[in-house]
């Protein structure tokens, strides 16, 4: 009778195959990632990946992650550049060329038309014996000795440490250019990732109330300020309107537990001084992680000791933050 493996078994043994691969690419790199690193900085033009059948998919995330990171990158299929995409390289363009085998008919065809281009050709490959490593001017050695599935066929070891070396020289050239997250947010202006890194606290108080009492308003006034702008709190400032304190409703709440009678009280017997305050020019992103780490729901907008407005948790959420 066949023994058949537990699921969760055959994926742990996939994991660490392409886990210890990754591991032995680390003692693979050399000057030759370092020269291809510098000279992907040094090229005034794009990097142009290239591959075909699985290698072409991993090509066209490298594509994306090094766009996304500050490298002009553009994907063009092996297959298709020999039916006019070559056209799309120029003299000043740096070509990466990934396969693992690196002796494809595609890729000894591709090759020699390559080099009638003058651009600097890197190699992205697992043999370094191959026809590519040999004819590359530069040479990434992504070595994976035995795929991950047992008839040593499917791509699945071979792509991961490609893949992660693409992730590898994205990061490189992001580092030495001093990639800021300015950068990133200006290349990811859509979602909530693009948000938390752009959105700041200027544009979301202005579409909100901004509510005030003094801090010898009755304590009736200060719940029906609360209620009418429906931001759970008010601001208590002093005739300059310096701010004081706040009061939210479960300050009113916590006093209606604590006196019997509590309508004798005012703002400032039951507001807590020197509220958490963020400026217009901080990062929404900032004003939620102050809201989650301080169990509140709202903050107050505050410009040298001026109330300028509220934030609430709800403005985060319709925004995406959350």
């Amino acid at each position: 009778m066949k023994v058949i493996k537990k699921p969760q078994t055959i994926a742990r043994a996939v994991l660490l195959a392409e886990a210890d691969a990754i591991r032995n690419a680390v003692d693979l790199l050399d000057e030759q990632f370092d020269a291809t690193v510098e000279t992907v900085l040094n090229s005034s033009g794009r990097l142009v990946v290239t591959g075909v059948g699985k290698s072409a998919l991993i090509g066209q995330k490298i594509v994306a992650t090094l766009n996304s990171t500050g490298t002009p990158a553009l994907f063009m299929h092996a297959a298709d550049a020999i039916h006019g995409d070559l056209g799309m390289i120029q003299a000043n363009d740096v070509v990466l060329i990934i396969s693992k085998s690196g002796n494809t008919a595609e890729i000894k065809v591709l090759l020699p038309l390559l080099k009638r281009t003058s651009a600097r050709l890197i190699a992205l490959v697992s043999n370094r014996d191959s026809y590519l490593a040999q004819h590359a001017d530069y040479v990434l050695h992504a070595y994976a000795e035995h795929e991950a599935d047992p008839l040593n066929l499917a791509p699945t070891t071979s792509t991961t440490v490609a893949l992660a070396m693409g992730d590898a020289l994205a990061v490189s050239l992001l580092e030495i250019r001093g990639f800021t997250r300015q950068d990133f947010a200006r290349y990811h202006p859509g979602g909530s990732l693009g948000k938390k890194l752009y959105l700041k606290i200027s544009d979301i108080f202005p579409h909100n109330q901004c509510p005030q009492v003094l801090p010898d308003t009755p304590l009736r006034e200060v719940i029906f300020t609360i209620s009418a702008n429906r931001l759970g709190a008010t601001a208590v400032v002093d005739l300059n309107g310096i701010l004081q304190g706040i009061v939210t409703d479960g300050d009113i709440r916590r006093m209606a537990y604590e006196h019997d009678s509590f309508w004798q009280l005012c703002a400032q017997d039951v507001m807590t001084p020197s509220p958490v305050c963020v400026a217009p020019d901080d990062y929404a992103v900032s004003a939620l992680q102050l809201m989650q780490e301080r169990d509140i729901n709202q903050l107050i907008v505050s410009e040298a000791g001026l109330v300028r407005g509220f934030v609430h948790l709800h403005d985060l959420l319709k925004e995406g933050l959350v």
